[in-house]
């Protein structure tokens, strides 16, 4: 006789790759609007289908077995063909406006291919995306500007918000023999208040090197333009250095902490926002 087939469960599924996403369940719970005893219920269901153990949990978060980390590949998978036909035969007609704030380099780097794949299920929803620095948009953001915004913040999770990027920061400089002349570290900065700006000047006060700034710019083009022309280093997320840059990751300077990279939810959002919020925590994350 045949052996019976497991069907999985995608809202299980989906469960799993929020909690891989956020780290731990409670974030998990709340970026699905779910309680956190059902999310642990969930998991155990899910577990107990496969006959795996796909999550270990700790006081310090969540870490993913070597079976969780396969089955979080192909979860994905599910989910993004489950969501690209539930968009185009169950809901043909949705339709609206979705405004999204973002750090200009991140959307650079990062969005684009997130954005296009929400673009092609949902063509009838228009992306306005506004790139601007983290303290802009946070206020524009309480204004009640932008459905959702993507913003910087630190790593212990003030200012709310869904956590779906972590980014490891380096120092980038055009010419190493720059840092090393003994006077003052010149320094390419967003203007105040920036996490960059101050992740790097946090990390010299602690190293006590002297150090001033250079250039200010709100501009990514602009900061690079800068530290190409040799006015000074800047900080950047290690995979977003040009190739023409030299990264520097620890010593001769100080070590740079992450930061993090969260998603702000308006009150109330229309379904293509909430699609989109899914959409992004899943592709992010």
């Amino acid at each position: 006789m045949p052996r019976r087939l497991t069907n999985l469960d995608l809202d299980l599924a989906r469960t799993f790759v929020a909690i891989a996403a956020m780290g731990n369940f409670t974030r998990a719970a709340q970026s699905l609007r779910l309680q956190q005893s059902t999310v642990s219920l969930q998991m155990q269901r899910l577990e107990d289908a496969l006959g795996q153990s796909l999550m270990q949990r700790s006081p310090q978060g969540v870490r993913l077995t070597a079976e969780g980390e396969i089955f979080l590949g192909y979860a994905r998978r599910m989910l993004e063909l489950n969501d690209e036909v539930v968009a185009r035969v169950l809901e043909p007609q949705m339709r609206g406006v979705v405004r999204l704030g973002t750090p200009e380099d991140f959307a650079t780097r990062h969005l684009p291919d997130v954005l296009a794949r929400f673009a092609h299920a949902y063509p009838a929803v228009a992306l306005e995306v506004t790139c601007d620095l983290t303290l802009h948009l946070i206020d524009k953001f309480g204004k009640g500007a932008f459905d959702l915004a993507l913003v910087k913040r630190e790593r212990t999770g003030n200012g709310g918000g869904i956590r779906v990027w972590r980014e490891p920061l380096v120092w980038v400089t055009v010419d190493r023999r720059a840092i090393d002349t003994g006077r003052p570290l010149p320094l390419v900065v967003s203007p105040t208040p920036c996490v960059y700006r101050k992740r790097a000047v946090d990390a010299l006060d602690r190293a006590r090197r002297p150090w001033r700034i250079a250039y200010t710019c709100g501009s990514l083009a602009g900061s690079l333009a800068a530290v190409k022309a040799g006015l000074g280093v800047t900080v950047l997320p290690k995979d977003m250095v040009p190739a023409d840059l030299d990264t520097i990751d620890g010593a001769p300077l100080p070590d740079l902490k992450d930061t993090e990279i969260a998603l702000l939810h308006a009150p109330d959002l229309s379904p293509p926002a909430q699609r989109l919020s899914e959409h992004i925590v899943r592709c992010l994350g």
